[in-house]
């Protein structure tokens, strides 16, 4: 696997200009550290920087987390303690430390106190804004709260909400008395909610009566309630009333009269930097999920390091990523722009309702400065033309943000010249929720390819390594990481063997992703999807992001997803599943056509041996497409753990092998 056409001859697009290195963190931080940054010809000193980031962890963390103003209640010692092996280090030794004061009330006794922390918009048009002061008080009511319910330090709450302002204040107030949070998806059936909540065996959940979606009523509080009774944990349902304020609340109480008997002033437990602080969820290829374990020292500077130095979000800007608390993104979207002082901005429902313009018209009436936004998502509403970016004043933006997939060139240059103006660099993100955010990223100082990654995150020493270990330059290779950092997982909960096996016993003391890489010779990166979603056909690894773009070089092509299927000579064949666009019509001929373009791109052994037409693709709430699922429905095989699923109705139209 080489990267194919896909990864060929890539040109850079967009270029470092004054205005965005000027003011930016890595130039602050590139100054406190003594490197020189030219704004007119910044590359030189970024490289410089990135070096020391990794070759002198102890100068480089120390002094992003100053520049940061993180607060400690206790100082820190040591940056690291590798002593229990590299798979469990121990970050800044001795420190104490809590991430609610860092994201909330340093902010509220300062200039920043009036100014906006959480902005929401209902899918309904309903919209709330608390302040930094606001905020403050919030969370200072419902700690009380919790406390007064019993919650203690250490005890697991549930959060099975959308994202409503009192998500976050929800969040907060959990880690302000140093009990852990379990972030469950809105779009949840109640056994997928309940398998999470009995693993962690969460005492408290919080859930809200409802949410509106694609102007639907989603009636949160019955699955909540079905879930809770299925986990056999649960003692008590909290439940926000977003539907209806006087809607009675059958088995829950209610949120609004909860905190609002409270003082709003409340202590904040002073944290041990390991104190666990989240376990979040994520989904195998098979068994049950994977509850990655997070603390105060590690997902909150790490999400906040990464947003200062790839997005550079700045206090008072404003970022809005379309995500779910159930998805990593959704705490780091909170917590990161907390912590620098910024703006979250947390939307409700649907991103195409009531019409293909939603996203747009909110950045537009909320100056979004920063907008993060799927692959996925964007080739949906590629169909919908540009004229909806264009009917709205988009000059608020200033960095757009994507994860959660691997581009392709179509998509990538329509976001880049339809909502960026060509003007406005796109930052593209990949990592993980074990992660606590990326492992690759791009950064302002460094020129931009199309679909790709400029940079491994400062602080990150990334590899492509080839089958042996060894680092490889110009030829896919497994994405690893060679060092640690803060943030990487506190390993499973209560599933210690299963976190070695994921990541560490590949090759000895080596975080292996899961993600083939190619870093080209300029040291620029792509990624071409998971290894374990790789074809391998006649010896040749291919990635099928390569087979996807070549298809989407079709006009009539919206998204695809390519699979691998057993073949007796080559071992396995491309096959490849296509939702067409609005005014396309399925057809032979077509598929044809498509199988051919694939082959013109990649060559012809590596034509698809079929081309399906689907009505849709199973995909997660953060429009992820899961090609696992298609294979294994496809093959007719068990398709694992389906609970991140947002369309599960999608795999009736996946034809069967045999068929």
């Amino acid at each position: 696997m080489d990267g194919g056409e896909f990864g060929a001859n890539r040109q850079a697009v967009w270029f470092p200009n004054p205005d965005y290195v000027r003011g930016s963190h890595l130039e602050a931080l590139a100054r406190a550290l003594g490197i020189a940054i030219d704004p007119a010809a910044p590359g030189a000193g970024y490289a410089e920087l990135y070096r020391l980031s990794v070759s002198d962890p102890e100068k480089f963390w120390r002094m992003t987390l100053d520049l940061l103003g993180v607060e400690w209640f206790a100082p820190y010692t040591r940056v690291v303690d590798t002593s229990a092996g590299v798979q469990w280090p121990s970050w800044f030794v001795g420190g104490r430390l809590n991430l609610t004061h860092n994201a909330v009330h340093r902010h509220a006794r300062s200039a920043r106190a009036p100014e906006p922390a959480i902005i929401w918009e209902g899918e309904d048009g309903a919209v709330v804004t608390l302040s930094y002061n606001d905020l403050a008080r919030a969370v200072g009511r419902a700690a009380n709260a919790l406390n007064r319910l019993g919650v203690k330090a250490g005890d697991r709450v549930g959060i099975f909400m959308p994202m409503l302002a009192e998500t976050a204040v929800a969040t907060l107030a959990i880690a302000q008395i140093g009990a852990i949070l379990i972030p469950i998806f809105s779009g949840y059936g109640a056994e997928a909610a309940a398998l999470r909540l009995r693993d962690a065996d969460a005492k408290l959940l919080i859930t809200a009566d409802g949410f509106w979606r694609r102007g639907q009523r989603v009636d949160l509080l019955a699955t909540a309630r079905a879930a809770a009774e299925l986990a056999g944990c649960v003692k008590q349902i909290v439940a926000v009333r977003r539907m209806s304020p006087d809607r009675p609340l059958a088995g829950a109480l209610a949120w609004d009269q909860l905190v609002g008997a409270e003082s709003d002033q409340a202590p904040v437990a002073p944290m041990a930097s390991m104190d666990p602080f989240m376990i979040i969820y994520t989904s195998g290829t098979t068994g049950r999920p994977k509850g990655a374990v997070h603390y105060h020292a590690g997902f909150p500077l790490k999400g906040a390091q990464d947003m200062a130095h790839l997005f550079d979000v700045r206090p008072g800007e404003r970022i809005f990523w379309f995500t779910d608390m159930g998805w990593m993104m959704g705490p780091w979207l909170i917590i990161g722009a907390l912590t620098l002082g910024a703006t979250a901005f947390l939307y409700e429902g649907a991103p195409d309702f009531p019409a293909p313009d939603r996203i747009w018209s909110m950045i537009a009436r909320h100056r979004i400065t920063h907008l993060g936004i799927s692959p996925t998502l964007v080739r949906a509403l590629i169909p919908s033309g540009p004229e909806h970016l264009s009917r709205h004043d988009l000059s608020s933006l200033r960095i757009l943000g994507s994860t959660g997939e691997v581009w392709n060139p179509e998509a990538w240059n329509w976001l880049f010249e339809h909502a960026g103006d060509k003007r406005i660099p796109i930052i593209n993100y990949s990592g993980g929720t074990e992660i606590a955010g990326g492992l690759l990223g791009c950064v302002v100082m460094r020129p931009i390819k199309p679909c790709g990654f400029n940079s491994a995150v400062p602080g990150i020493n990334a590899a492509a390594l080839d089958e042996n270990g060894r680092p490889v330059t110009g030829s896919v290779g497994e994405l690893a990481a060679l060092n640690i950092w803060p943030g990487m997982t506190k390993g499973f909960w209560n599933d210690r063997e299963r976190y070695l096996d994921a990541y560490w016993r590949r090759f000895e003391g080596v975080w292996v992703h899961g993600d083939w890489a190619l870093r080209d010779a300029d040291g620029d990166w792509l990624l071409l999807g998971r290894s374990d979603d790789t074809l391998k056909i006649a010896g040749k690894r291919l990635g099928p992001a390569e087979v996807e773009s070549a298809a989407g070089e079709i006009p009539e092509v919206k998204e695809s997803a390519a699979i691998g299927v057993p073949h007796a000579t080559k071992g396995e064949a491309p096959v490849l599943f296509v939702v067409l666009k609005p005014d396309a019509v399925a057809s032979a001929r077509l598929a044809g056509r498509i199988a051919d373009k694939v082959a013109e791109a990649l060559g012809k052994p590596l034509r698809p041996q079929a081309v399906h037409f689907v009505a849709d693709l199973p995909r997660t709430r953060n429009a992820k497409i899961m090609r696992r699922v298609v294979r294994a429905v496809h093959l007719g095989k068990d398709p694992g753990d389906l609970s991140a699923l947002e369309n599960a109705n999608a795999l009736a139209g996946i034809p069967r092998l045999e068929e």
